[in-house]
Parts: structure tokens; sequence; C-alpha cells
């Protein structure tokens, strides 16, 4: 076999069977994982399911509990996060403490805490900054959590763009 033959042929066998198993299109590239993408974009929402399953994972290879995911701590969450971008303010008070607003949305919580954050655009970027803060890695944590609420709101003309704020509560 002529040495231009040994190294076309194993490259048309390779392009015929890319033509055979897929109509001639090129394989997809994997899907980026959600907890990558960036939230700085209009309509872009984080994918709770992931925080959760990240921050439960964190907390059971700290020996606690893993969480549920909360319809009522996320819209207090969410709430929380368009008042920060509303006020292109990064404050745990925006809205009041976060009991006021819990009670006013008719909760009651023996034990809560409130991550708040700006500034990092994906959920990984968000959880890391959390988990090297003292406070908020207490919050991570919290023995007596087993709840959830997250939710990010995106101000594109403000200091930070993304807004962050997780509630997690007995």
């Amino acid at each position: 076999m002529s040495p231009f033959l040994r190294i076309v042929a194993p490259a048309a066998a390779l392009l015929a069977l890319f033509s055979c198993s897929d109509g001639g299109r090129l394989p997809k590239e994997p899907e980026q994982p959600s907890f990558y993408r960036s939230l700085a974009a209009p309509g872009a929402r984080v994918d709770a399911e992931a925080a959760r399953d990240m921050i439960s994972l964190y907390r059971g290879n700290n020996g606690l509990s893993a969480l549920a995911l909360d319809e009522s701590l996320r819209e207090a969450a969410q709430a929380q996060a368009n008042a920060m971008a509303s006020a292109n303010s990064l404050s745990h008070e925006v809205r009041g403490t976060l009991d006021m607003r819990l009670t006013a949305r008719g909760m009651r919580s023996v034990s809560a805490a409130e991550n708040v954050s700006a500034g990092y655009h994906t959920l990984a970027e968000a959880f890391s900054g959390w988990r090297q803060s003292p406070p908020h890695n207490k919050n991570l944590l919290m023995k007596k959590a087993r709840r959830m609420g997250l939710a990010t709101a995106y101000a594109p003309n403000t200091k930070y763009k993304v807004y962050w704020a997780l509630i997690l509560a007995d």
C-alpha cells in the first residue's frame, strides 16, 4: 500500500462512519452543565435542582442532611434578589430583616438563614464564594436546615449585574 493510501484510508473510513451514523453531521458537543451557565442574561434562571444537589452533597460530605426545594422560600428569595437588583445594593436588609420578610409571608421558622451575594455570574461561582466565606459557609452547614429557596435577579445597568439570594430553613 502506498504511503498516501496509508494516511488517507483511515480518514476516509472515519468520514464514512460519521456519514452513515448521523446523516453526515458531526457529533454534537456535550451541553455545558447548568451550574456553569451564565445568569447574566435576560430571562436566565438558576437551576434550583442543580443547586439543591450541589449544596446537599456538600452538606452530606459534612455529615448533614440533604435539603428539599421549597417554593415559598424560593419566592421569598426571588423577592430579595429583585429588591437588591432594583436598589443596586447588596444587603440582607434592603427589604427588612429575614425574619420580618418571612413573617410577612406567613412563614414561621425556628431556624432560618440567608446568603446574599452579587457579581457572580454562575451557580458554581456563587457556591464557591459562599463556601469560602465563613459566615456564608456556616449558613450552608446549618444543622437544622431541611429546606431551601434560591433565586437570582439580573440587572444589566447595575454594578453587580447578577444578584443572589439563598434562604435555608428548618
